[in-house]
């Protein structure tokens, strides 16, 4: 009996109110829009980031050096390998599209009825992170999330885990286009109007993905908000369909 109860669990899918499902979103919109909890959410979307670079840079036959994570919530992830080709654009694609597809994947699993599992797989990952972490703010903020995570699921009530699940979720899917206004704004402010002092701008991934492809950044920018905006429709979908009325 109590090992039926115990997989249930870690099994029940979101039978929760619709109300709240509304609330756990509004919750992570808000983290998002607010400048002073964003500062510091942001180093999870920066995990994400790095982490989805580092992912495609492997599954493409990249060699990968290392990770490196800083305090002002900006990363660097280096491979080696064909500076061109598809391998590279993947790469170069997959970090601001990283944090939408994580939230997605979330929310399916969340919706059918994993959301423990999530938190237990999420910290998992992060501290097998660690073996390509070079610095130690990254190490520390590896750490720190992974034990956030399983204090989540170890200290909560299990019936409250698809609720955080979905937030998380939410949180997930929501940095991704303010990750887009602050890179187009980045890259804004860093315009030099000087053709000849152009080039010493910082290329983003963006501008990375305009060179190797010869699509313009707008195209690029364009490209990603839709996908963001895709995930963010078929995840929220997911989990109101698990729902209850």
């Amino acid at each position: 009996m109590h090992e039926y109860a115990a997989a249930a669990d870690l099994t029940s899918s979101w039978r929760q109110p619709e109300w709240l499902l509304i609330a756990v979103a509004a919750a992570a919109a808000v983290c998002v829009l607010w400048d002073r909890v964003w500062r510091v959410a942001r180093n999870v979307v920066t995990i994400a980031h790095e982490g989805g670079h580092a992912l495609v840079a492997l599954l493409t036959g990249r060699q990968l050096s290392g990770i490196r994570l800083h305090s002002d919530t900006s990363g660097l992830t280096l491979s080696a390998g064909q500076p061109e080709g598809p391998g590279m654009v993947a790469t170069a694609a997959a970090g601001y599209l990283a944090a939408p597809l994580v939230g997605t994947v979330v929310a399916g699993l969340v919706s059918l009825g994993q959301a423990t599992r999530v938190m237990w797989i999420g910290a998992a990952i992060l501290l097998t992170m660690l073996v390509l972490v070079r610095n130690a703010y990254g190490a520390l903020s590896l750490v720190l999330t992974a034990v956030a995570l399983l204090a989540v699921s170890l200290l909560t009530p299990p019936a409250l885990h698809a609720a955080i699940g979905g937030g998380l979720s939410c949180f997930l899917l929501f940095a991704g286009p303010r990750t887009l206004v602050e890179l187009h704004r980045q890259r804004r402010n860093q315009f030099i109007q000087s053709p000849h002092l152009r080039d010493l701008r910082v290329q983003s991934d963006v501008d990375q993905l305009a060179r190797l492809t010869g699509l313009s950044v707008g195209i690029w920018l364009t490209i990603m908000a839709t996908a963001m905006a895709a995930a963010i429709v078929l995840s929220v979908g997911a989990l109101l369909v698990s729902a209850t009325p």
